[in-house]
């Protein structure tokens, strides 16, 4: 599973998720058997050529549209602002799902 976090830098361990709008780069990893790999950043979510699966965003009140027109889960992190935070709410299934 392809999973998309806006990112406020391009450093995994002490940058934290930021807002679609302000992002300064997009996380872009693998979630396999309750494990991330692959992480990798770009500039913009648009030069993406895999298949996003779920986006993870800050809060309710991103704009999100694009995403679910692509067809494109939306989590919310309603706390967890860390890579391994986010991380392990996903796994406990503790993200909000904007998709309901």
């Amino acid at each position: 599973m392809k999973i998309l976090i806006p990112f406020d830098s391009e450093d995994l361990e002490e940058g934290q998720i930021s807002s679609v709008n302000d992002a300064q780069s997009w996380l872009l990893f693998d979630m396999n058997e309750g494990r991330a790999s692959n992480e990798q950043f770009y500039k913009t979510w648009e030069e993406i050529e895999e298949l996003i699966d779920v986006v993870i965003v800050k809060d309710q009140g991103e704009y999100v549209w694009p995403f679910m027109e692509k067809n494109i889960a939306v989590l919310v992190a309603p706390m967890q602002r860390y890579f391994e935070d986010i991380v392990e709410a996903y796994i406990f299934k503790e993200l909000y799902d904007l998709n309901i």
